[in-house]
Formats: structure tokens, C-alpha cells, sequence
């Protein structure tokens, strides 16, 4: 017997937004609607586009294809610098206009959020209506080149399969009364969860289609995965309702930038360093935060990776970071040489709250350095107000080279969406 609750029907929705930034874009600026357009983290032809409009897909230009290969498959492409502070902002709009709707469950992304579905609109004909109108909302009170694609399913796996069935600006519906049906025209890399080695441990177990996949047995998945992640995918895959695991305590705080071309010389790629961190260090404070390890780590233009870190009694004021800094990059430059630099990182790991933190038994330090200590948290803690009230920037440790993007280190990744603030640090 499952520990899953066996769903019926419809019970959840789906979103996912097309092509999200390049809308974005082309929202923002009419004149690239209907073309080719790529989305770029550095204007030069040696990145790689981090988001496509559908014209530019139809090139064969996707996300992580390099920019010098999509021109010569799309000689008049489009290409404009990533604006993350702008998707942020639209971002928030549209689950506004969502809410307006249905209450969000869970926000999986920039550009996908799950919905379970209360009763009423757990009927078919309800369900299509609800997520029209969500749409239509969209597009009258956000923008008319954003859309999206809906998935409905008796639970939030089907719903994401199914919201990637049909795109641009599809709806799809799997309720449970017709499973397996379509789900085995997909490929077994169309599911979540199924990348490019676990398609590999799938195949070695013979399993080379959908339909192999649904035959086997809740036991058989857990072995091929090697973990309950397969059986959980063998339940949601038939519909159950498995929970969504809970998230773990925030490991790390960081930033990471791909510099821009004008940046990469050792000078100011270390102040593009300096930032990284000032601005990490003032997320970490606003979280409430302190780290016990710090690192840093470089790419060069010649692909040659460095990367080092070291420990520290807990701390989150900017000054002590920014010491730490200057001895990683110190010690970078004295192994791999002056050179530069494609890309860096640095990190606060090791992360506490002020109640996880223990004083340490061994600390030697003197009056007059706990002091000093003390003086540069107060100085951090200032700062950071200042440039709450009056705009990022305002007072800062040194200055930093301006960047094409306008600001420096804060980005969405894959699973995280930054906040408005970490725009303004």
C-alpha cells in the first residue's frame, strides 16, 4: 500500500512561462517582437545565449548555444545584454496577476510555479476556464508578448509534464481517469528528474521507452536510481500526490560573474572581486548570517580554473571578507601568474545563525582587536542602511569599474530568484 495519496481527476496547475526573459525583451522593446533574439550575460561572441525567442529557436539557437555559432545560423540574431533586475521585477508582477486567480503553492523558478487546485475548479470544464483567464490576465495586465504554457494533472509532476507539451502558449490536460495515454509518446528525457545519465542507468536497465518505464515496478525504480527518488518518481508518474521534499537550511551566500570583455585584466577583475563580495556580505547580514569559510574562484581566458577557500571565526562584516579576499587572490596570482580572467566566484559557506554560534574557547585576540572587530561590524551595519535609504552604492569600500549590465553579481539562477533588494546592495 502507498504512503502517497492516490489523486483523481485534476488537483493541480501548472505554469510555465515561453521563453521568459526573451519576452521579457521583447515586451520591453517592441521593435524586437517576432525576431530572432538571444539573451546574452556579456556582450561578446564568446558566451553563450542564456535564453532564446521562439524565432531564434527555430534556428536551432537554444539556451548554451555560443553566440559566434547562433550568428552564423542566424545571420540578423538579435543579441541583448541579460537584464535581471527587469525579469526579477516582471516576475513578481506576474504572480501577482496569478494570485489574483489561484493561490500559489510553490514558485519553482523565474518562470515556473505550481498550483494546487481548490475544489471548485477541480473539474475539467472549470479548470479550462481558470486557466484562461490566468492568461488573459497575463496578457492584458503584464504584457501582450508574455505567455505561457499550462499544464493540469492530478499532481504537480503531470502538470509540469504537461505544461511542456505544448508550447508556446498551450494548455494541456492529463487527468488521472486517462493515464498512461499520451505520456507515452514522450520520450524518457521529456520527464523531469531524467537527464542525460540517468537516461544512460535507464537504459543499461533495458528501459528505452515510457511504456518500459511504467511497467516496472515501485521497487525496480528505487534500484535503478539507487535511492527513493525512483520510487517516488514511479507514484508521481501515475499520478499519486507525493510531497515536495522540504528544503534545507541555506548553505551558502555568493555571487559569481562572467566579466565583461574591458574587465578582465587583473586590476579590474580583483575590484569586480571586491564587489562580489561586498554585495554578498550584505545579503548575508540581511539574512541574519554569518559564515565560517570563505571562497574564491577564477576561470581565465585560456580555461585554467583556481579555486581555494579558508576558514574564519564566524563573521559578516564586509571588512574581514574583503582581508580574506585579498589573501585568496594574492595566493591565485602567485600560482597561476598574472593572466586574465573569464570568470569569477566567491562564496560565504558554512553558514549560522547568531544562536548556532559558539565562542571559541581559544580566541587570543586582544582588547584592542576585538574592538577594532566590533568597529567594523557597526561600519558594515551603516553602510548598509545608507545604501537601503539612498540607493546601492551610495557609500562602498573602494570603487568598482562600471559593467555593461549596469550592476554586479546579482543574476537568477536555475532554482533561485534574487530579491528586489539584492538589486539596490
Amino acid at each position: 500500500m502507498s504512503a502517497f495519496a492516490i489523486a483523481s481527476g485534476i488537483k493541480w496547475l501548472f505554469l510555465d512561462l515561453n521563453s521568459y526573459f526573451a519576452s521579457v525583451e521583447q515586451q520591453e522593446y517592441p521593435d524586437l517582437r517576432g525576431e530572432p533574439v538571444a539573451v546574452v550575460p556579456a556582450m561578446t561572441d564568446s558566451t553563450c545565449a542564456i535564453a532564446a525567442s521562439y524565432a531564434a529557436k527555430a534556428y536551432g539557437i537554444k539556451t548554451g548555444t555560443k553566440i559566434w555559432e547562433a550568428k552564423k545560423m542566424c545571420p540578423r540574431l538579435r543579441i541583448v545584454p541579460a537584464r535581471h533586475d527587469i525579469y526579477v521585477d516582471y516576475h513578481h508582477r506576474i504572480l501577482d496577476e496569478i494570485a489574483r486567480h489561484i493561490p500559489i503553492t510553490k514558485t519553482w523558478s523565474i518562470d515556473e510555479v505550481s498550483c494546487r487546485l481548490p475544489p471548485k475548479y477541480r473539474d475539467i470544464d472549470a479548470a479550462r476556464d481558470l486557466a484562461f483567464r490566468i492568461k488573459e490576465g497575463i496578457r492584458k495586465n503584464v504584457g501582450d508578448a508574455i505567455t505561457c504554457s499550462i499544464g493540469l494533472a492530478p499532481n504537480s509532476f503531470l502538470a509540469k509534464v504537461a505544461s511542456d507539451m505544448q508550447k508556446p502558449d498551450g494548455l494541456t490536460i492529463l487527468p488521472s481517469e486517462n493515464l498512461p495515454g499520451r505520456l507515452f509518446d514522450l520520450k524518457l528525457d521529456d520527464f523531469p528528474g531524467i537527464g542525460a545519465n540517468m537516461l544512460r542507468r535507464l537504459n543499461n536497465a533495458g528501459i528505452y521507452k515510457t511504456e518500459n518505464l511504467w511497467n516496472i515496478s515501485p521497487k525496480h525504480a528505487r534500484k535503478i536510481w539507487g535511492s527513493v527518488a525512483g520510487e517516488r518518481f514511479w507514484y508521481n508518474l501515475r499520478g499519486f500526490d507525493v510531497p515536495d521534499l522540504e528544503e534545507g537550511q541555506k548553505r551558502m551566500v555568493g555571487h559569481s560573474r562572467v566579466l565583461d570583455p574591458q574587465l578582465r585584466a587583473p586590476e579590474p577583475a580583483r575590484l569586480i572581486a571586491r564587489r562580489l563580495v561586498m554585495k554578498a556580505a550584505q545579503r548575508m547580514r540581511r539574512l541574519n548570517l554569518h559564515a565560517t569559510t570563505f571562497r574564491l574562484g577564477v576561470r581565465t581566458v585560456d580555461n585554467r580554473k583556481w579555486a581555494a577557500e579558508i576558514r574564519t571565526q564566524a563573521a559578516d562584516d564586509t571588512a574581514a571578507f574583503l582581508s580574506l579576499l585579498s589573501v585568496l587572490w594574492n595566493g591565485m596570482i602567485r600560482d597561476i601568474g598574472p593572466t586574465h580572467f573569464r570568470k569569477l566566484s566567491i562564496s560565504m559557506q558554512g553558514l549560522r545563525e547568531p544562536a548556532q554560534i559558539t565562542p571559541d574557547l581559544f580566541d587570543t585576540r586582544n582588547a584592542e582587536t576585538v574592538k577594532r572587530h566590533n568597529n567594523l561590524a557597526r561600519l558594515s551595519l551603516t553602510m548598509d542602511r545608507l545604501n537601503q535609504r539612498f540607493g546601492a552604492n551610495t557609500v562602498s569600500l573602494g570603487t568598482t569599474p562600471a559593467t555593461q549590465s549596469g550592476y554586479v553579481g546579482t543574476k537568477i539562477a536555475f532554482s533561485r530568484i534574487p530579491d528586489r533588494a539584492e538589486f539596490c546592495e
